[in-house]
């Protein structure tokens, strides 16, 4: 990959040489490892067996988790926030284990809108709840610092599974609490 980094430099007409840039396909080729460490990772190592009984049927949310990913269509990131909530049905994740899902299908080429129902299919997998619901809100630089260069614009990409889907009223409630 360090070489293939040295050839786009030289390829937008740089000195891949000159005493700024010498090291420079080495870093990005380990940045680019990095931002894609999803791909080395599965559900079952990220879950780590921390799948626990629990009586509860109340709704579980963890919002405002930030995530960062590369669009895949132009390799330029995307930022933003992600909200889960799932209705447990016997089986509850550990807290740290959700932020992780996020982090591992985030951290891999992608668009947002299959992000969200990774996110969504993986939990629901996992522990088998009522319902599943995933909002994302990201920037993405693709349209931020190229093509329509549009700075605030904000997308939103939400995928409702079971309960959520079906009830109108669990939704609300979900929405209504991710926007407080």
């Amino acid at each position: 990959m360090e070489k293939l980094f040295s050839q786009i430099i030289e390829q937008i007409g740089e000195d891949v040489q000159r005493e700024g840039l010498r090291d420079t396909p080495k870093r990005a080729a380990a940045a680019f490892h990095f931002l894609n460490r999803g791909y080395g990772q599965t559900l079952d190592e990220v879950l780590n067996d921390a799948i626990f009984e629990a009586d509860t049927e109340d709704m579980v949310i963890v919002k405002d988790i930030e995530l960062y990913s590369l669009c895949e269509h132009h390799l330029l990131p995307f930022i933003g926030k992600c909200h889960v909530a799932y209705i447990p049905q016997g089986k509850v994740l550990g807290l740290s284990k959700i932020a992780r899902v996020v982090d591992m299908y985030a951290r891999r080429l992608q668009i947002q809108e299959r992000l969200t129902k990774e996110i969504a299919d993986a939990i629901q997998n996992a522990v088998s709840p009522r319902g599943v619901a995933v909002v994302i809100e990201a920037k993405h630089l693709c349209m931020m610092m190229r093509g329509v260069e549009k700075q605030n614009s904000v997308m939103t990409t939400s995928t409702m599974l079971g309960i959520f889907r079906k009830e109108i009223s669990t939704r609300s409630e979900f929405l209504n609490l991710i926007n407080r």
